[in-house]
């Protein structure tokens, strides 16, 4: 089932989300609907706070990328209870980012170019890895809604001053997408 995407100024988005246990009623159809949410939606990630639940749940399809990024044909992964344990902070990169909460709003964000994160896979097995390059970059977008952070938090003080206007009309319902939302009424 396609849920509604959840757009900034709602609450949920601003939580920090619980750790579920491994025996969390209906994961399944969750991480289902999930996965058709974002396909309708033509993202590459969705976390569990962008449809309305304070969990820690992430599903990430990068297989829209491979005619670009031809290492990540068939990556399609969910992330149950994700963390992010290390910023490795040497190298950094920017990159212009996009976010199905906050729709029409692109910039330009600084992350580190790898990270070590902690997460179980959709058959509930753990994994402790560092993550590098574009998959690190997605990650850590969706993992920061998690944290309750919108990638426009992360823009330099400038930056959010010249994006405040946008998302005021975002606040305000002054906006357009192409999938089902839900939003806080001004």
């Amino acid at each position: 089932m396609v849920l509604p995407i959840y757009i900034f100024g709602m609450p949920v988005l601003r939580k920090v989300a619980q750790d579920i246990p491994t025996d969390y009623p209906d994961l399944d159809k969750l991480l289902a609907d999930m996965w058709e949410t974002l396909a309708q939606s033509e993202g590459i990630g969705l976390a569990a706070p962008q449809i309305g639940k304070d969990i820690r749940v992430v599903v990430i399809d990068l297989d829209l990328l491979s005619e670009d990024l031809p290492e990540y044909k068939d990556y399609r992964h969910a992330f149950i209870n994700a963390h992010i344990v290390e910023y490795d902070d040497k190298e950094k990169d920017t990159m212009e980012e996009g976010c199905l909460s906050l729709p029409g709003l692109h910039e330009s964000v600084t992350r580190p170019k790898r990270i070590h994160v902690q997460y179980l896979d959709e058959n509930l097995q753990p994994h402790d890895e560092w993550v590098e390059g574009y998959l690190a970059r997605v990650m850590q977008h969706e993992f920061d809604h998690l944290e309750g952070i919108v990638f426009a938090d992360r823009l330099s003080p400038l930056r959010k001053q010249l994006v405040k206007s946008k998302l005021k009309s975002l606040l305000q319902g002054r906006f357009r997408c192409n999938y089902k939302f839900k939003m806080r009424r001004p």
